[in-house]
């Protein structure tokens, strides 16, 4: 048992040692007649957790809830799949983007996603949005 868990503890250290962190936000714009201020950066703040090169998963918020995310690196482009934890296949989005190192671990990344199913009124309206990431 003592093997077992100490093993464990190794291996979780390992693989925290070498991981690779990132914090992620979308910028939202204010509604008509809105102003500006830090909740629309933070609306949308999340920590995702980089597997290798290529594959990023982590939670961010959205609104008052949280989400799942995942991004597929192809250099500095990505293709996203976010989703809420309940009803995931009802409102998945899918998106591309592109992240653009500012400074150091700094990046910019516009984006363009859109959900997988139609709306009450049966449209599937896309949006562009602009994001902040940093990497740990």
């Amino acid at each position: 048992m003592k093997k077992t868990l100490l093993t464990t503890i190794m291996a979780f250290a390992g693989l925290f040692a070498s991981a690779q962190f990132s914090v992620v936000s979308s910028i939202n714009m204010p509604e008509e007649g809105g102003e500006w201020g830090m909740n629309n950066i933070t609306d949308n703040m999340g920590v995702g957790y980089q597997v290798n090169d290529k594959i990023m998963v982590g939670a961010m918020k959205n609104g008052e809830e949280y989400d799942l995310f995942g991004r597929y690196y192809i250099k500095d482009m990505y293709i996203s799949l976010q989703a809420p934890k309940e009803e995931m296949s009802d409102n998945m989005k899918v998106g591309i983007g592109y992240s653009y190192n500012v400074w150091k671990s700094l990046y910019f990344e516009p984006s363009y996603t859109m959900p997988m199913k139609e709306d009450a009124n049966g449209e599937k309206e896309g949006k562009l949005m602009i994001g902040l990431s940093y990497k740990l």
